[in-house]
């Protein structure tokens, strides 16, 4: 058992594999044999799906996808990227040459700066006014439900104290919103049919939701 667990193509594992993990993922444990072992803290999953090729592969039901924190699309990268992805993989394969940049304890006590970073009420009702848009648009078949809106909030969190701020602002809230809510809501099928993605629908939201009047006094 790992801390950091990257699971490559996800959606070619078979429903068993991703039920075991989604415990993993709910429960922060998994279950041999009957036996329930409890995952060490911190722990979390990284995963990639391959969008392309169908055949073989079994998408992810929307209870897994709702305990992921964020989906983001890679693409590829650029040229003077793309150059150095070749630099640094011609000797030497650049995944043996990592080494570690932070202690286990460490993290954790990042994680709890995180829980210390302050989100203002009216910060908190702007997440869910953003989230209880996505329950009533016209495109959107299923919205976010309140883990997403807790996810929204934890991201924001983070982002903050990543740009050295113990408070969240409205920026964080709207940068984050694409990349936590999109894999938590279900298009009509019309919509999709008309060329609609899941990123058009929460950008267009974004900018019908009132962005609050932020006080910066603890």
């Amino acid at each position: 058992m790992g801390n950091i667990i990257l699971a490559d193509e996800i959606n070619r594992t078979s429903p068993k594999t991703q039920s075991a993990l989604l415990e993993g993922l709910e429960e922060k444990s998994v279950t041999i044999d009957g036996v329930t072992h409890y995952l060490d803290r911190p722990f979390f999953v990284m995963a990639t799906q391959n969008p392309i090729e169908y055949e073989g592969t079994y998408p992810l039901p929307e209870a897994q996808l709702d305990r992921f924190l964020l989906k983001m699309k890679m693409g590829y990268p650029s040229v003077k990227e793309e150059v150095e992805v070749l630099s640094r993989a011609q000797k030497t394969p650049p995944i043996e040459e990592l080494e570690p940049i932070i202690s286990l304890e460490e993290l954790r006590q990042l994680q709890q700066q995180v829980r210390e970073v302050l989100v203002d009420d009216t910060l908190k009702k702007y997440i869910v006014d953003i989230a209880t848009r996505t329950r009533a648009h016209a495109s959107i078949f299923l919205g976010v439900s309140p883990r997403g809106s807790i996810a929204l909030m934890k991201a924001a969190q983070a982002y903050a104290l990543l740009h050295d701020r113990d408070y969240v602002i409205p920026d964080d809230i709207q940068y984050l919103a694409p990349f936590v809510f999109t894999h938590r809501i279900i298009l009509k099928s019309e919509a999709k049919f008309e060329g609609i993605s899941a990123e058009d629908v929460i950008k267009q939201i974004l900018g019908r939701v009132p962005v609050p009047v932020q006080r910066l006094v603890r």
